[in-house]
């Protein structure tokens, strides 16, 4: 019996992967519901079961009432029964006695089988979700299982079932059963029947990871990637950046002869992938966004962050403009997605078109570029435009003169962009520094105004008072045209604010900044160099007024520093008996000050005063001769 027992349980634990925790007590919980289904016992009563892993029995003990007379056996024990166990037992205590049927075991295991099989399946499946919630947004792999239309079903470590779905699959990917299939481990979610996990191909973070696995740079944290735009199936665009100088970032991802870039592009099914080095410097925007449109050849690239969303006007020669926007706009949408631009494609016809139209008609726009300086280059291109719309043969020389035409008008109107853009930005520098500080943290509900009109101006972004006077210092019209917004509620609007108390600010504690001493050659003194020098000029001048004092005039001097002396070992004995008696610059100045031994003797044959010095710490005196 125990080998058998021994032998099933360790098949049983090997074969559902679970602790063996898990099991035993799923076996105990089963024979304690098999005893209540055999005795009929109360839900209200302790059962305990113990398995016996020596002999593979089990024991089941059960609360009971200790009694004289047993009127029912299944709560309620003989004293002489109970004090077998427990000798102190009295009548009426409540004990926990053995009450382990007779044939129970063949009993319990056909009532104890279902619960068994439940528990153990519930802990198989919690056991299943607590591990791939941890590999949660990681690569898993799986053997395909079954084909259906809503999705497929993979195979996955610990007798455990993914799904991905039809929209998480790569377009044009056909699967047969029992392949071997890569995927991103989406999401990890609980349910009735098991943790549902939901497996993808589609998902750009899977190509992130792909990319992390084939390129060491990336997972040793010395190239970033910072951007990600794909279409699964058909094209991808990664940005990257080198955290360390020296390292070529698009480099390292494609590898040598394209051998890292093409183990990525074979596991997606042949999708094109185009790195890209990112750049969030405004100067290298335009190289960044040319570069997002590969394989298309751009000409010129001109930036606008004056309007609500950064728009990006790009310029491309008229055979490539197909290229640049892609089968229906899909490499101008992976190239916006990329690099957060608004991105307008125009042929160098059109761009030119276009400039020379604005040219003419903004009164701004003409005088920024000085027209009456271009006007040659204007009538140059207002024939070629026609050239070009009667059909003929445009020349690639008249192609190079629109392509400087439209640099020269567009680079200017940029400048005068940016310019303005600076303007505006210290303008709105100028208002914060009006504005209390604190107004930047309090959200826009505690301002004393309708709800209507809170969520109102919530919904257009202003989520705090500082945001809003910001806004009406700089155009309160903008309020104004929201729709729902009138004059009666902009009153209540600047009321509020007036009305609300802000609190204080603040106020920065400034740190004092202590001079430091120079040496001779310009190297900062130490605070131990300058007590030092300090106690060698002291040093010095003792010892410049001992030489001129007479014999009398010494002993004076060497009563005084022995009195002294006393009276800074009293001192320093009160300041450990109470360290709190001296101020904190006395206390400093007596840590500071060195002490000095002196002993004076008379040499009556030379008829001179021998004054002795010994520093603290030294051994040897030092004699100075006085007559």
């Amino acid at each position: 019996m125990k080998k058998e027992f021994i032998l099933a349980f360790n098949e049983l634990m090997d074969d559902k992967q679970l602790p063996r925790e898990i099991i035993l007590n799923a076996l105990e919980d089963a024979m304690v519901t098999a005893y209540r289904k055999t005795v009929n016992a109360s839900s209200a009563q302790l059962v305990q079961a113990k398995f016996d892993m020596e002999t593979g029995d089990v024991v089941v003990f059960a609360e009971k009432e200790v009694v004289e007379d047993i009127q029912d056996d299944r709560t309620e024990v003989l004293m002489s029964v109970a004090q077998l166990e427990h000798p102190e037992v009295e009548l009426g205590e409540i004990v926990m006695v053995e009450s382990t049927p007779e044939n129970f075991g063949r009993v319990a295991a056909q009532n104890a089988r279902q619960v068994i099989q439940q528990r153990i399946r519930e802990a198989e499946r919690q056991a299943q979700y607590d591990h791939y919630r941890g590999v949660e947004g990681e690569i898993v792999s799986g053997i395909v299982q079954a084909i259906s239309p809503a999705g497929i079903t993979i195979g996955l470590d610990r007798k455990a079932e993914g799904i991905m779905p039809r929209n998480q699959q790569i377009r044009g990917e056909r699967y047969r059963i029992h392949d071997r299939v890569r995927g991103l481990m989406l999401e990890v979610k609980q349910s009735n029947r098991g943790p549902a996990l939901i497996v993808s191909r589609a998902h750009k973070n899977f190509l992130r990871r792909l990319l992390e696995d084939e390129v060491p740079e990336i997972y040793q944290g010395l190239v970033e990637i910072r951007s990600i735009a794909r279409e699964p199936g058909y094209r991808s665009k990664v940005a990257v950046s080198a955290l360390q100088p020296g390292i070529d970032p698009v480099g390292a991802c494609v590898g040598i002869k394209g051998v890292r870039i093409q183990a990525i592009v074979r596991e997606l099914n042949d999708e094109k992938i185009d790195v890209i080095e990112w750049t969030t410097d405004t100067s290298g925007a335009t190289g960044f966004i040319s570069k997002s449109l590969s394989p298309a050849k751009v000409s010129g690239v001109y930036l606008d962050e004056t309007g609500d969303m950064k728009t990006a006007t790009v310029v491309v020669p008229t055979d490539q403009l197909s290229l640049a926007i892609g089968r229906d706009g899909q490499n101008a949408r992976l190239a916006a997605k990329l690099t957060g631009w608004r991105i307008d494609i125009k042929s160098l016809p059109e761009a030119a078109s276009d400039t020379l139209f604005k040219l003419q008609n903004n009164p701004e726009f003409a005088t920024e570029s000085k027209l009456e300086d271009m006007k040659e280059i204007v009538t140059q291109i207002e024939a070629i435009l026609v050239k070009k719309d009667e059909g003929r043969v445009v020349t690639p020389e008249e192609y190079q003169v629109m392509t400087r035409f439209i640099d020269r008008v567009e680079v200017r109107a940029s400048d005068r962009r940016q310019t303005l853009l600076e303007e505006k930005r210290k303008i709105e520098q100028e208002i914060m520094s009006r504005i209390p500080s604190p107004a930047f943290k309090i959200p826009l509900e505690d301002l004393e105004i309708p709800l209507r009109l809170s969520i109102l101006l919530a919904g257009e972004g202003y989520s705090t008072i500082g945001e809003m006077m910001m806004q009406l210092e700089i155009d309160e019209d903008v309020i104004l045209a929201l729709n729902g917004v009138g004059p009666k509620a902009m009153e209540s609007l600047k009321g509020a604010i007036e009305n609300f108390d802000m609190p204080a600010e603040e106020v920065a504690v400034e740190e004092t900044v202590v001079e430091e001493e120079l040496s001779e050659d310009g190297v900062p003194v130490s605070e131990e160099d300058v007590e030092l020098a300090d106690e060698e000029q002291d040093d010095a001048k003792d010892e410049e007024a001992d030489s001129e004092v007479s014999f009398e005039e010494a002993l004076e001097i060497h009563e005084a520093e022995q009195a002294e002396e006393k009276e800074e070992l009293f001192t320093k004995d009160a300041v450990e008996k109470d360290p709190g008696g001296l101020f904190p610059e006395e206390k400093k100045q007596q840590q500071k000050k060195t002490k000095k031994y002196r002993e004076i003797e008379y040499d009556p044959d030379h008829d001179v005063t021998i004054v002795r010095k010994r520093r603290k710490g030294e051994d040897e005196w030092e004699d100075e001769w006085m007559k």
